[in-house]
């Protein structure tokens, strides 16, 4: 994946229960932006991804604004992932038709990818690499559930026959907006 090494940390990186996925990517993003934050949370992920699913799935989210409900059994809601990626701001959007808006969005900032089957969202991804460009570019994310990074194709993501067990189809992008976009690119 161009970028450099897409995960830096070892293999260590898996979520430490089943509904904490989304809290897992928030942990991921902020350890690959800030470096002094990754030293004190890698010897505790499963701590600390922990502690973020609490105030993730809170009722108030962490500048006390209250959160829109959603259902704990199912994760971590959007747009509490939205407000919690760094270099943010972020937008919720849904996914058809935006595998070109995620391989841009690697290089700007975090962005993340709920997938699930066809009648719920069930697990949150990180784009952290892209390899080649065009037709033929592959994206590479972070998959909490098994701490390894995974390649998606674009003929998968549309076909909704992504290569991750039961959770085939995307669902939601949580991506930079464009002002964050341009930020990044000015501060690059």
């Amino acid at each position: 994946m161009t970028g450099g090494a897409p995960l830096p940390f070892g293999p260590a990186l898996r979520q430490p229960d089943q509904r904490s996925c989304g809290a897992a990517v928030v942990v991921v993003a902020r350890m690959l932006a800030d470096p002094a934050y990754a030293e004190r949370a890698l010897p505790r992920f499963g701590v600390e991804v922990l502690a973020a699913h609490r105030r993730l799935t809170g009722a108030r989210d962490a500048t006390g604004a209250l959160q829109a409900p959603w259902p704990r059994a199912v994760g971590t809601p959007p747009w509490a992932v939205a407000r919690a990626l760094p270099r943010g701001p972020h937008g919720v959007r849904r996914a058809r038709g935006r595998f070109e808006d995620l391989l841009r969005a690697v290089g700007h900032g975090p962005a993340a990818l709920y997938v699930g089957d066809r009648w719920l969202p069930r697990h949150v991804l990180l784009a952290v690499g892209r390899d080649g460009d065009g037709p033929a570019a592959r994206l590479g994310v972070y998959d909490p559930g098994s701490g390894t990074v995974r390649t998606l194709t674009r003929d998968a993501y549309a076909d909704a026959a992504l290569p991750l067990g039961r959770w085939r189809r995307p669902w939601f992008v949580v991506l930079p907006t464009r002002s964050a976009q341009a930020s990044a690119a000015s501060a690059a």
